[in-house]
């Protein structure tokens, strides 16, 4: 099972502003803890996001995401709208 940890305080503050701000995203992120590249509708980055994941947390809610197998850790970049996180 994977931790949830940040790159930025940037990062982190979108985190938890979702996270308390929608009935449900509790849920979701446990799951994801569990199989970071297949739950959620994950999937892997191309252009310059490349080496990164993202996956939905809800209709429009992103999440993109490093996954640190050695340490066990999803590493947020960034959560928001489609434009803020991959903004």
């Amino acid at each position: 099972m994977h931790k949830f940890t940040a790159r930025s305080k940037k990062a982190e503050k979108q985190f938890y502003e979702i996270l308390n701000s929608r009935e449900g995203i509790r849920a979701k992120l446990e799951k994801l803890k569990t199989d970071p590249r297949r739950e959620l509708d994950a999937h892997k980055l191309k252009g310059k996001l490349e080496g990164k994941w993202s996956c939905s947390l809800g209709y429009d809610i992103r999440m993109v995401y490093e996954i640190d197998d050695q340490n066990k850790e999803i590493v947020v970049v960034a959560v928001g709208s489609h434009k803020d996180a991959y903004g």
